[in-house]
């Protein structure tokens, strides 16, 4: 597992917790920047993702990155077949990621006391997948993803998506967030946002 160092998690204040997942619960942010420079690079686009725009779009929906993408650099490159192409390239990198400590044993002692989810900008596909790797699936009472709102993060769609399904008023949530985009999707929902640090793995990229 990660770590993250020191964290201050809170004990009581909230109804339901909701949980990002990449850079958050799951220490993947490496496997993902891989994936992307992966799949660019199939497409003739090698070397166009630095790694300070990566980490600054983190959590958002894959399509939305590859249009940043093409505005940044002048590109027309296919949203949903670059978005594809990382996917996959991603699943074959799953075996490098794992939880992130502290995180995950503070969802871990929650289970059963209060409901959780999962609210990522990934892929359903890829998310459930991430969580069955890692036999965290059966933790979690909901996972909402960009495919199921209409925006993604820094939209707050998904956060309030999810409280809607945990049935807890937004404002009685706490949500754990690393990325920019998505603690702004957080604190635009109205709820708790409790930042993660960014991993020490995902420093060393």
């Amino acid at each position: 597992m990660a770590s993250v160092g020191a964290i201050s998690f809170p004990r009581n204040g909230f109804d339901a917790v909701i949980f990002d997942c990449d850079g958050t619960l799951v220490d993947s942010m490496p496997a993902h920047f891989e994936a992307w420079r992966d799949a660019l690079a199939v497409f003739g686009a090698c070397g166009v993702l630095r790694e300070d725009v990566f980490f600054a779009m983190g959590g958002r929906p894959s399509r939305d990155i590859v249009l940043e993408i093409n505005d940044l650099y002048g590109l027309k490159l296919d949203p949903d077949a670059i978005a594809l192409a990382k996917r996959e390239a991603f699943f074959k990198r799953m075996g490098s990621i794992t939880l992130i400590d502290e995180v995950a044993a503070f969802a871990e002692s929650l289970r059963g006391k209060v409901p959780m989810a999962v609210a990522s900008g990934s892929s359903r596909r890829v998310v459930e997948k991430t969580l069955q790797q890692l036999g965290v699936s059966d933790w979690f009472d909901e996972v909402v993803t960009s495919e199921e709102v209409a925006e993604g993060k820094p939209a707050p769609d998904i956060f309030l998506y999810a409280a809607k399904l945990l049935g807890v008023t937004p404002m009685k949530c706490l949500a754990l967030e690393d990325a920019p985009a998505g603690i702004l999707a957080a604190q635009r929902a109205g709820m708790q946002v409790l930042a993660i640090p960014m991993t020490i793995a995902s420093r060393k990229l």
